[in-house]
């Protein structure tokens, strides 16, 4: 069903949209209805930018610099030598080159695609008479939607109801802050879109209040619809750290160049025709040139992305794959997240007296246990406010909506109060919806005795100031000086246990001003106090352990919640969180650089409002830290959005939240956050690895190249460019590949956070690139050099010291790969077991090489001759001395760092 209206939907009353979508607000739209309209209109969706024609993804790939060195090596190769393995093979390469980087980039636009669709936004709608939750994809015009503080709206639609209705337009209107919206209509046909007041538009954000609406358009025929180019992505953007390697391989490019120029400089001192120094320079520039480097972090990146939504974090952006791996700070929300979040009221307090209560979760089994021997006193009152300023439902144990209303349901229920029937018997008229900035909820119900009632619900603190009364033994009686300190006194004590603490108050009215939200709120007021609940929230059993690994591993943990600070601390010491606590009231006594001296050594940060939470995560910013930063609410997005990781949760969080966000957990649980900040480390980790295997191997072919032809052994090109070639296949292939699916090491998680900034390839890194490059260089030319006076009766053959000195080459890369997986711990370890498929890549590479020098086909196309036993084990021995050299580096090592943190322990 398309668009039907005979003047703009914002100039008419709701009735009349409703009537002419052909919709019952009363019901919503048939499930066959909207089926029906869906076919009509396609899903709810924004078109996305055109993609790139696969074609034009080919040649972008092949005008890559190094490609292009690489095209000019084969026409070289064919103009000099007139043989056509050489261009063929380069061309070969060029080609799996090019479909190893489409496929990885394919890979990676798929992952991103996959991501978004596990966090695919759902909406409350009324459907059948029933409310369900669907994908917004499946939305029709007419539909009636529900919406609530912290909802994305999910298409164009005009208000049937709204209730203190504030809506961020910014997206759309460019209106910095939130729009007032209200149920009238606008006269003006010709009103702007942000004039528009009772209308509400796609992808912007519900902020206060809540609202019913009729869909009026959806996916391109919105208004957002209208602008969707300016929102489609043309593809994916890459990640600083993609953009730092392939900086890195375009110098590695120009050093190769380089290294080719001078060693055509050296060979023409020494006489060499140009044709076979042009050949040399082939040769080298195919073995120097990191073709593959680029491919591989963008597979590696893919990779651990799926790794992680598998762990049940989904990054929105790659580049949060690389920040996690230097995060130094994790601020967490508790409830939720450190905690279960299943709420159970343990502790009442009503008519001066406390009583405990039995049973957990959110059946209705347990009970008001009465310990003092006296008769229970009548707590109707209390119950009924905690049944009906209320939006949960709780049936067969079944929570539906927010769990701290669900407690108070369960409750109501235990103490005798028939919920569904107490809501049908007392019908709410009118409502103050809960806000962070007043801190409770108000609903309005006529009573049979007559006259009104107004019950809220909220903070302690926030409704002791507006109280007057409280519920005694007899009656109300009036709060008198002394009786603020006993109550905040009981309050405490609750809060000294880890129970949240929630108050119950009322008061009887004589009318209920309708449609007027600060007439409203103005009869919260004069309340009377009825009760006080202590609800436990239990710590999640592995929170305690995540948060002792996150600290081994250099990780500051601070809570930062809404609760009192008395509850927060107690629930802070159960899991281990260390530092000092403090409340959004000290914080606000500290002065930006008081905050920034403090920042770190806060643990617990209590009854927080949203401007602390962006000044704390500034604080810790501004000394050099990296924050990640947990938050579902609507309130959170500035702060998650300040955060170097802003992490929403995805059972518990508002579509604002996650939008703002760069990860989402689909568990809501932080252990997830750590298991997230090990997994980003192993992936940097990984990548580390392949690029320190590369460029080993592009530095150990330098040497042997510039080495022979200084000492011209075998006409100063002891490799054949089919031979180099060979090898950047077979060992920048599964091999290096395979480094990208390596586990985390087992100490990831006991060492400091890597610094944001740090080199990707540093001092250490680069002295250990250069130092076992020499070592194969040196072996290398040792063999090329020795082994006819090794086998003699081999040395007839002129094929036979280039084979073996080709051959011993290839076992340094197998063994190197092995050392490469770990910066410090030994190959002798059960570590080298945990991956197996570097061992599958390993047994192929070497079964390939055997084919390359054995088998008579392939001999003469890779200039190749048959090895004997004794030489290949010559070959083996060799090669393996790349790996006891870096054991004994990696020894030197860990003595080292022992040393240094036992000195660090004694200071």
């Amino acid at each position: 069903m398309t668009d039907v209206a005979e003047s703009p939907w914002h100039t008419r009353v709701p009735a009349e949209v409703a009537a002419a979508l052909g919709v019952d607000p009363a019901t919503g739209l048939s499930a066959a209805e909207a089926e029906r309209r869906r076919a009509g209109n396609g899903p709810n969706l924004l078109a996305e930018a055109p993609r790139v024609p696969v074609w034009r993804k080919v040649i972008t790939l092949l005008a890559d610099r190094m490609t292009l060195v690489l095209v000019i090596a084969a026409v070289v190769s064919a103009t000099v030598s007139r043989e056509w393995e050489t261009p063929v093979v380069i061309f070969a390469v060029i080609a799996l080159n090019t479909i190893l980087n489409y496929v990885q980039e394919s890979r990676a636009e798929n992952s991103l695609q996959a991501l978004r669709q596990m966090s695919v936004s759902t909406a409350r709608v009324r459907r059948d008479g029933r409310e369900t939750e669907l994908p917004c994809a499946d939305l029709v015009p007419g539909d009636l939607v529900l919406l609530e503080a912290g909802d994305a709206v999910p298409a164009d639609g005009r208000l049937l109801t709204a209730v203190r209705l504030q809506i961020a337009e910014a997206a759309l209107t460019g209106e910095s802050h939130p729009v007032d919206k209200d149920i009238d209509q606008v006269a003006d046909p010709a009103a702007p879109l942000g004039d528009r007041t009772g209308m509400l538009f796609m992808n912007t954000q519900v902020t206060r209040g809540r609202a019913a609406m009729i869909v009026t358009a959806t996916g391109m025929h919105t208004e957002m619809g209208a602008i969707a180019t300016l929102l489609g992505t043309a593809g994916v953007e890459q990640t600083p750290l993609q953009r730092r390697i392939g900086q890195l391989a375009g110098t590695l490019t120009v050093v190769a160049l380089v290294t080719v120029a001078l060693v055509f400089v050296l060979g023409l001192l020494r006489g060499q025709s140009w044709s076979d120094l042009l050949l040399t320079a082939v040769s080298l520039a195919v073995a120097t040139i990191p073709e593959g480097l680029t491919a591989v972090v963008a597979f590696t990146l893919a990779m651990g992305a799926s790794r992680l939504a598998a762990r049940g974090a989904i990054v929105k952006q790659l580049s949060a794959v690389e920040t996690l791996g230097s995060t130094t700070h994790i601020a967490t929300d508790k409830t939720g997240t450190l905690t279960l979040n299943e709420m159970t009221v343990q502790r009442l307090l009503v008519r001066g007296r406390s009583f405990r209560v039995t049973g957990s979760g959110y059946g209705t089994d347990g009970k008001i246990l009465v310990g003092d021997g006296l008769p229970a006193p009548d707590m109707t009152a209390a119950l009924l406010g905690m049944a009906l300023c209320n939006d949960a439902t709780v049936h067969d144990g079944t929570l539906v909506g927010d769990p701290t209303e669900g407690a108070l349901v369960v409750l109501a229920e235990k103490g005798g109060i028939d919920v569904d029937g107490a809501r049908a018997a007392l019908p709410r008229l009118a409502e103050v919806p809960f806000d962070s900035a007043y801190k409770y909820m108000a609903t309005f119900h006529a009573v049979p005795e007559g006259g009104y009632r107004v019950f809220v619900k909220g903070a302690p603190g926030a409704l002791l100031g507006r109280a007057t009364s409280m519920l005694g033994a007899d009656g109300p009686v009036p709060i008198g000086d002394g009786d603020h300190g006993r109550i905040r006194a009981a309050i405490d004590d609750l809060a000294a246990e880890g129970l949240r603490t929630l108050m119950i108050a009322g008061r009887d009215l004589d009318a209920v001003p309708r449609g007027d939200a600060d007439a409203l709120q103005q009869r919260v007021s004069d309340l009377t106090l009825y009760a006080v609940v202590g609800i436990v929230d239990p710590p999640r059993p592995e929170a305690r352990h995540a948060i002792e690994v996150a600290r081994g591993a250099g990780i500051a943990v601070h809570m930062i919640t809404g609760d009192h600070l008395v509850t927060a601390s107690a629930i802070a010491r159960q899991l281990g969180i260390t530092g000092s606590a403090a409340s959004g009231a000290d914080l606000d006594g500290l002065d930006d650089a008081a905050l920034q001296a403090r920042a770190a050594e806060f643990g617990v940060l209590a009854r927080v409002a949203p401007e602390h939470k962006i000044r704390v995560v500034k604080a810790l910013q501004s000394s050099g830290e990296i924050v990640a930063m947990t938050g579902d609410g609507v309130n959170d997005a500035p702060a998650l959005e300040q955060a170097d990781i802003g992490v929403a949760m995805g059972i518990t969080g508002t579509d604002v939240s996650k939008g703002a966000a760069n990860m989402i957990l689909t568990d809501d649980n932080f252990a997830t956050i750590v298991a997230a900040v090990a997994e980003g480390r192993g992936i940097y980790d990984n990548i580390v690895k392949f690029v320190k295997f590369q460029l080993t191997t592009a530095w150990g072919f330098v040497l042997i190249f510039l080495a022979a032809g200084a000492l011209g052994l075998a006409g100063g090109a002891p490799f054949t460019a089919l031979q180099i070639l060979w090898v950047n296949i077979i060992m920048d292939g599964p091999p290096a590949l395979s480094l990208g699916v390596d586990p985390a090491e087992p100490g990831t998680m006991k060492r400091p956070p890597r610094a944001a900034r740090e080199a990707l390839l540093n001092r250490a890194r680069v002295q250990r690139i250069l130092g076992l490059g020499i070592v194969m260089a040196t072996g290398t030319i040792a063999v090329l050099h020795f082994a006819p006076d090794l086998f003699p009766d081999s040395a007839g053959d002129p094929l036979f010291a280039t084979t073996l000195a080709f051959t011993t080459f290839v076992f340094f890369q197998v063994f190197n790969l092995f050392n490469v997986r770990s910066n410090l711990g030994s190959v002798f370890s059960l570590q080298t077991f945990t991956n197996h498929t570097v061992w599958i890549a390993i047994v192929a590479v070497i079964v390939l090489q055997v084919c390359v020098v054995q088998a008579a086909v392939l001999q003469g196309f890779f200039d190749t001759t048959s090895l004997t036993l004794a030489q290949w084990a010559l070959a083996v021995a060799v090669g393996s001395i790349v790996l006891w050299v870096d054991e004994v580096g990696k020894a030197v090592a860990r003595r080292v760092s022992r040393r240094r943190s036992a000195e660090n322990a004694r200071t």
